[in-house]
This record gives structure tokens, C-alpha cells and sequence, in this order.
């Protein structure tokens, strides 16, 4: 049987959670179905290894580390491709040719390059992971609103990885038969299996609380910080782990300093194994400004962690409602009410944590996968009943 070529493009394999999420669809997508291609902008991330074990690999630009020659060819090359070049062109000289599937994984630049391919014969899926009505980030990539309206029409297929997600790109791009929701995959065999690694740190707290994701605005990692700094002033037993690198790195730092916070707030930076962490832990926070679908939300149902977060798009979908996990609205004041409760409720977080467990049982990586090949074979299959193929 010939095998489906596929084609994932995307800015880089950095620890972000779209980024986690091709690494895991990369990896357990049937081999004997899929030819497996990806393609960055750049040549960076923390996944950048593990998908080259499971997919061919390109990139548009070198490392954004390069250095002597490589650095100059890195300079000449990225202003070729974001300010010379249409992207038309990008396309034509640079993006691997010959797919089947061509799919832009990442809202923003890598879907402006795809909705340009001139392979007329392949099936163009865009994938969106954050809610576009309330954080309209792509915006810079395009040259004005109806170019970027009129890329998403190019596209076979337009893929939120939540309801939430799915109602923003409509509400700002107007609704369309092509929309589709697909939930994130999740390995909760090896979450749990790797739950399990020894990690010698002592718990003196009575509430330890975890929070994982890339160190960027959108998380709001810094209100979090304020909320921990105000109880443990009011003497609350608690500490909080952060799990995750990013650009506000060093302002978080800063501030824990500042504050002399040192022995209740951990920034452990990015880890391969952030569940043997997180399983030492007796509540997840997240307290994002918005999310698409929070991988990491899942991941701490799946471990049985309590959840206690903002009202972010995908929110609902995960926790039922709030049936499973403690929704606040999405403010500092809000977040930090949910949490007084939690604390001052010792009974309340023993009922969210048997709620978690419950629907930590509900993420099958088959049954998550099942759906995603079926779209990447969609147009296949509708052209071999048809006989065109």
C-alpha cells in the first residue's frame, strides 16, 4: 500500500504545547500509512531530536544559535524569507515538495507559507491552538486583516484543538463548513509510567502547588506570583514549582528575589520528565490569560492532581464544566479567591483530587489518534471512491 506523505510545518520543536503535541502525533502516527515530514521556520527546540527519530526533517533557517558563517547565512536568509520574499516564493524555493498532506501546525507564519503552496494536488489542513477573539497574535504575519481571512479559505480543512478555540477563529473569520475540533493526543501510559521516576525532594508544606509552560505573558505566570507572595505574608503553608523556560524567565526571578521568595516559589526550568515533578505535587494551577486546549491541564488529570485554573477556552471541555476542576474567572483577584477556598477547604481538594482521577481515565492516546488520521487520509479516501486517484 502506498503510503500518505505528510507534511507538518511549523516554527520550531521549542518546550511550547503545540510544539508537544506534533512531537507525540509525529511519533504514533501509523507508519505503515504515513510518510512523516516536518518542516520548521527554524532549525530550534527541545523536540528538535525526537522528531528526527520518527520524521524526515527540514528547516527554512539554520539554528537561531548559529554562529561565524552559519550566523551571517542565518541573517541573510530570515530576511529573504520575512521581508523580501513573498510568500509564494518562501514556498517554491525552500518548503519540502511532493506531499500529500500539507499541514500548518501553528497558526501565524507557517499557515501564511502553506495557504501560498503551489501543490494544487495536496490536502491543506490548518491547525489553530489559541483562541484568535481574545488573543489575536497572528496579525503581524499579514499584510492586513483580509489577507489573513483569505488564507484560512484557501485550506481544505481548519482544525481547533477545542470548542472554545473553534468559536474564536469563527467569530473573527466568520463561520465555515470547514471547521472541525480535534483534542490534542495525550500518552497517559507513559505520563504515568514516567510519574513514577524517584525524585529526592522533601516536602515541608502542607500545600505544594504546580503549575507547567513556557515562561511567556500569556501564562501570567507573574499574578501567580503575587497571589503566593500574599499568602505566604499571611503565613499559608505553601510552596509552588514552575516547570518551564521562556522569555520572562528572568523577570520571574526578579521578582522572587524581591520579594525573598526563594523558599516558596521553585523555577525549575524546562524538564523531559515534568511528571515525575508534578506527581510530588497536591494541586495544579493554571493561570493563563488564554489557552487552546491545555495539554498540561490534561496531563495533571491524568496524574490525578487537582485542578484549579482561569476560564480559558477549552477549560469547560477538559473539567466538565467545572465538574472535575475549580473554573475561576480569569482574573488575579478571581484566581486567588479559588485558591483561599482550596486551602481553607482541606475536603474540597480531597474531592477534586478523586474528580481528577476519574476523569484523568478519560484520555486514550487511540482513541485521540484514531480521529487525526482519518482527517489526514480524508481527501485519499474520498478520491479513491470516487475513482480519480
Amino acid at each position: 500500500m502506498k503510503r500518505t506523505k505528510v507534511m507538518f510545518m511549523i516554527d520550531n520543536l521549542s518546550g511550547g504545547g503545540a510544539e508537544k503535541v506534533l512531537s507525540v502525533i509525529v511519533r504514533h502516527l501509523d507508519k505503515e500509512r504515513f510518510d512523516v515530514r516536518v518542516c520548521c521556520v527554524y532549525n530550534d527546540g527541545v523536540y528538535v531530536d525526537e522528531v528526527k527519530n520518527h520524521a524526515t526533517f527540514s528547516s527554512l533557517l539554520p539554528s537561531i544559535k548559529s554562529k561565524g558563517w552559519r550566523r551571517l547565512f542565518y541573517r541573510l536568509k530570515s530576511r529573504l524569507i520575512f521581508s523580501s520574499l513573498p510568500p509564494m516564493w518562501t514556498y517554491r524555493l525552500f518548503v519540502p515538495k511532493g506531499n500529500d498532506v500539507e499541514v500548518a501546525f501553528l497558526e501565524g507564519l507557517s499557515t501564511r507559507i502553506l495557504a501560498y503552496s503551489t501543490n494544487r494536488q495536496a490536502m491543506k489542513v490548518a491547525w489553530v491552538h489559541s483562541d484568535q477573539s481574545v488573543e489575536h497574535w497572528t496579525e503581524m504575519f499579514y499584510k492586513n486583516y483580509e489577507e489573513e481571512r483569505q488564507a484560512y479559505q484557501i485550506f481544505d480543512r481548519v482544525v481547533s484543538v477545542s470548542r472554545g478555540v473553534k468559536s474564536g477563529i469563527e467569530q473573527v473569520f466568520g463561520p465555515s463548513a470547514k471547521n472541525i475540533v480535534l483534542h490534542n493526543p495525550i500518552e497517559s501510559d507513559v505520563i504515568k509510567a514516567q510519574s513514577r521516576s524517584y525524585l529526592p525532594v522533601a516536602k515541608d508544606v502542607q500545600v505544594r502547588m504546580v503549575t507547567v509552560g513556557r515562561l511567556h505573558p500569556q501564562k501570567a505566570f507573574e499574578r501567580l506570583l503575587h497571589i503566593v507572595n500574599r499568602l505566604c505574608k499571611e503565613r499559608y503553608s505553601v510552596e509552588l514549582w514552575i516547570l518551564g523556560d521562556g522569555q520572562d524567565r528572568e523577570a520571574l526571578k526578579a521578582y522572587i528575589k524581591a520579594e525573598q521568595l526563594e523558599q516558596a516559589v521553585k523555577l525549575w526550568g524546562f524538564r523531559d520528565n515534568p511528571y515525575s515533578y508534578m506527581a510530588q505535587c497536591d494541586l495544579f494551577v493554571c493561570s493563563s490569560l488564554c489557552e487552546g486546549y491545555s495539554t498540561a491541564v490534561a496531563e495533571a488529570l491524568i496524574l490525578g492532581l487537582p485542578v484549579v485554573t482561569t476560564d480559558c477556552s477549552g477549560m469547560d471541555e477538559l473539567l466538565g464544566n467545572g465538574e472535575y476542576g475549580l473554573i475561576t474567572e480569569n482574573s488575579e483577584e478571581a484566581l486567588e479567591q479559588g485558591l483561599r477556598q482550596i486551602l481553607d477547604m482541606p475536603g474540597m481538594l480531597e474531592e477534586y483530587r478523586r474528580k481528577a482521577v476519574k476523569r484523568g481515565t478519560d484520555f486514550s492516546l487511540e482513541a485521540l489518534m484514531k480521529p487525526i488520521e482519518s482527517l489526514l487520509l480524508e481527501k485519499k479516501e474520498t478520491m479513491e471512491k470516487e475513482g480519480t486517484l
